[in-house]
């Protein structure tokens, strides 16, 4: 069995090694199929296959964003100080100083001035892809992939829950259909018969084949005869709580129960031939509703 999972999280990692930090963050949410997007430092698109690799042996459904970035402390940017800058601005701030009378300039006031002091970027993103580094990159991709199916468990563990919640209303108001006594075979053939037993007794001058008439009583009765439908949908309750116990990528399976459910409402629906089905048909299309509103969540 394996847990379930959601298809929204997000989750990050780092490797440190030779004063230099990986790391990698990742976002996920609901997405149709597994795309995922990576954005890392210039000169590592050859690894990027392999990280989807990585990515795709734990992750089978969702939109993810993947970003590495590298903090190299042998490569930090180098600064570089105008020192004819520097002494024309501390000549004329110690001149004007005296002239009134404020306090004299300190080195750190005027090396915060602008241009004074300059940065020389190295760009990390000139980091080489070497053996080392790769391995690193898809070391800190490796944990966190680990850290975002866990956190997307925990997610999926809550969906559970909600889903055999739906699951459970869904069948208890398959229950109420069946057991309705309104619409059960015998109170429909009860009915028809009596409003043909009127049609009967208006029409006393025999243009009405009894024959005939009670043929179509007996075929409307099939017609609204829901058990076909309420089999169907016991059947797919238990399909779905099948498949909630196994766990893993079965979002899609469930959200094809979901639209089963649907359509096996729908016919109860329009079969329907009283007020209360009809309402516990409407009941039933209300939480099969939120039950695919959630199923879009799932892995």
């Amino acid at each position: 069995m394996t847990n379930l999972q959601s298809m929204t999280g997000f989750a990050s990692a780092s490797i440190l090694t030779n004063g230099r930090q990986i790391i990698c963050e990742m976002r996920s949410v609901n997405g149709k199929n597994l795309d995922i997007r990576i954005r890392a430092p210039n000169g590592f698109e050859a690894v990027e296959a392999e990280i989807k690799k990585c990515i795709s042996a734990k992750i089978a459904r969702g939109n993810l964003q993947v970003s590495i970035s590298i903090d190299d402390d042998n490569d930090r940017p180098s600064t570089a100080i105008d020192h004819d800058a520097f002494s024309s601005i501390a000549n004329q701030a110690t001149t004007l100083a005296k002239q009134s009378g404020v306090a004299a300039p300190t080195a750190d006031g005027i090396l915060a001035v602008r241009g004074v002091v300059t940065f020389e970027d190295t760009a990390i993103s000139h980091v080489k892809l070497d053996d080392q580094v790769k391995a690193d990159v898809l070391g800190a991709v490796n944990l966190a992939t680990d850290n975002l199916v866990e956190m997307r468990e925990v997610e999926g563990a809550s969906l559970k829950s909600i889903l055999a919640t739906h699951l459970h209303s869904i069948a208890q108001n398959t229950i109420v259909a069946r057991d309705d006594k309104a619409s059960s075979l015998d109170a429909i053939q009860t009915r028809l018969k009596a409003q043909l037993d009127a049609l009967l007794q208006n029409a006393g001058d025999g243009s009405l084949d009894p024959d005939r008439l009670h043929a179509e009583v007996a075929l409307l009765a099939t017609k609204a005869d829901i058990r076909e439908e309420i089999d169907r949908l016991h059947a797919h309750v238990a399909a779905a709580s099948s498949l909630l116990t196994e766990g893993g990528a079965v979002g899609r399976k469930l959200d094809f129960l979901a639209q089963e459910f649907n359509r096996e409402t729908n016919t109860i629906c329009s079969k329907s031939t009283s007020a209360t089905l009809t309402a516990t048909g409407l009941a039933l299309k209300a939480v099969i509703d939120q039950f695919r509103e959630q199923v879009q969540n799932l892995q």
